[in-house]
């Protein structure tokens, strides 16, 4: 095995499980990834046994994804280290964040950096997966979280705050025995929310995943919610349902990886990404309402 695409292959079939999802997760075919895990077995012996929910490594292969695991990282630190070496004020930039925050809360700060930084490329990712920074997957994170990987580098803002609220037409307009919350799946950092809310006993009546789909249906007058107050405070058709000051969540973070901290490009969009999230710690921390 003196071929990186051989170890690669053994290692995202260790993390997959399947053909198929190994297949995907390398950009070929199921017909293909089957293929080439023969030729390296029929060369190297047995690394996997295939069982009905998938294939489990054996003791040989379990040491050559381990050799596999090494490789990767190599060639990781090595393309971090080509992109730290570029000094220039310009180039590709990747900025991952949710988006709820995307959305709401930086979409015209986006817009002004590249006003402010024409000759950077700016590339956004919003989604609520935390972006690998090890495997350049993103050069810059805002995040929500409890505890942030040790390794990484950056800034602790200041907690993303949560109360309730409904629609002003909703309350006039339906009965309080007919009231219902739209609710999250999970409860998250607040699971008695329900129960320390104003309206305790009224029933959930659909649980959506989607924060932002969540959110529409709070803002389209469907029922009672909790929502982050950068979200909802801005809206004036929505009316917090309590007196009492808004939940801190988890805490807001901008963080990138040791290895880029110094690049110029990305320290430029760190620092003004940093800059406007703070000049909005009012708005996220519910005090504008």
């Amino acid at each position: 095995m003196n071929d990186w695409d051989d170890f690669r292959l053994i290692l995202s079939l260790s993390r997959a499980g399947t053909l198929r999802a190994a297949a995907s997760d390398l950009g070929l075919t199921h017909t293909t990834v089957s293929r080439r895990l023969a030729m390296i077995e029929n060369a190297r012996g047995k690394l996997f046994d295939k069982h009905p929910e998938g294939y489990r490594v054996t003791p040989l292969g379990r040491a050559l994804v381990g050799v596999a695991s090494n490789m990767e990282s190599l060639t990781h630190a090595g393309a971090r280290y080509q992109k730290a070496l570029d000094q220039e004020l310009s180039g590709i930039v990747t900025l991952s964040l949710p988006e709820p925050v995307a959305q709401y809360l930086l979409l015209q700060d986006i817009f002004d950096l590249h006003e402010a930084f024409p000759q950077i490329d700016l590339t956004i990712e919003a989604s609520s997966r935390f972006a690998d920074l090890d495997r350049l997957e993103a050069d810059i994170v805002v995040r929500g979280t409890k505890e942030p990987p040790d390794h990484l580098v950056g800034r602790r803002l200041f907690p993303n705050c949560v109360t309730y609220y409904a629609h002003r037409d909703y309350l006039v307009n339906t009965p309080r025995e007919k009231l219902r919350w739209i609710a999250p799946t999970s409860d998250g950092m607040w699971p008695d929310w329900r129960e320390a809310s104003p309206y305790p006993d009224a029933p959930v009546a659909l649980m959506i995943d989607d924060i932002v789909t969540r959110f529409q249906a709070l803002a389209n007058g469907l029922g009672l919610g909790r929502a982050a107050c950068f979200m909802a405070d801005p809206v004036p058709e929505l009316v917090r349902l309590a007196d009492d000051p808004p939940v801190p969540q988890q805490e807001f973070w901008v963080l990138t990886h040791p290895d880029l901290r110094e690049t110029p490009r990305i320290r430029a969009v760190m620092e003004f990404i940093t800059r406007a999230m703070k000049d909005k710690e009012d708005l996220v921390m519910g005090r504008l309402a």
